[in-house]
């Protein structure tokens, strides 16, 4: 696994990236073995329906905690936030609401195209927005945009298991994604924002974050790389 890894980043495609090749390589072999279901196959309770309330609210609270590439880009949300200081709760709270969106939109029976490579991608693209200098920042509603976008392939996975559901665990579904993925994501913009305080200079407090976009992006670029090679 760790050679197949290795023969990928060889490759022309990845020369930007050659710097971080061990890193990368060693998540891309641990991404092809946690993720041996596709993104849109996580389910808390195996490939069990949830029946009522309490199974469709855990089965919720659940599905974006063991997806590793969805919490992935919830704790990026909450960390791409603290950039945009008092505003940024915009973005996660854009994400979350498209996400419920997303799920719907698959109820629908509307398939959108490769969800498991946007989803996986959109890990990969707000880790190097994270890890961009301040000077590169973009503006925030093209980050609220972003996380809108990805929010629906996110739910539109998240829709995977609870399709055929009845009522009452749907919303009950609905209700604890939503609530997980904000409580985490504005736990994170806090958490952040907090630690960060202390910092004195414009760029100083942006090199935790930097560091934060540098591992999000790894666990994206893996992800990517495993829905790339099946």
């Amino acid at each position: 696994m760790i050679q197949v890894a290795h023969n990928l980043l060889a490759s022309p495609l990845f020369l930007p990236l050659r710097s971080w090749k061990p890193f990368l390589a060693a998540s891309l072999a641990i991404a092809l073995l946690l993720n041996a279901d596709s993104a849109a196959a996580h389910h808390p309770f195996g490939s069990t329906t949830p029946d009522n309330w309490l199974t469709g609210f855990l089965s919720g609270l659940g599905h974006p905690v063991i997806g590793i590439d969805h919490l992935a880009f919830v704790i990026a949300a909450g960390c791409i936030a603290v950039l945009y200081a008092q505003r940024g709760w915009v973005i996660p709270v854009a994400f979350t609401l498209m996400t419920v969106l997303g799920t719907l939109v698959h109820l629908g029976e509307v398939n959108l195209p490769v969800p498991e490579l946007v989803i996986s991608a959109s890990v990969l693209c707000f880790g190097v927005l994270l890890a961009l200098p301040q000077k590169l920042k973009l503006p925030m509603g093209a980050i609220a945009f972003l996380a809108s976008l990805a929010g629906i392939f996110h739910g539109f996975a998240y829709g995977e298991a609870i399709f055929g559901a009845e009522m009452t665990p749907l919303v009950a579904y609905l209700a604890g994604f939503a609530l997980i993925q904000l409580g985490i994501a504005i736990g994170v913009y806090n958490l952040a924002t907090v630690l960060l305080a202390g910092h004195q200079t414009a760029e100083q407090p942006r090199l935790p974050l930097r560091f934060a976009g540098f591992t999000l992006s790894g666990i994206g670029f893996a992800f990517l790389s495993g829905a790339i090679l099946g």
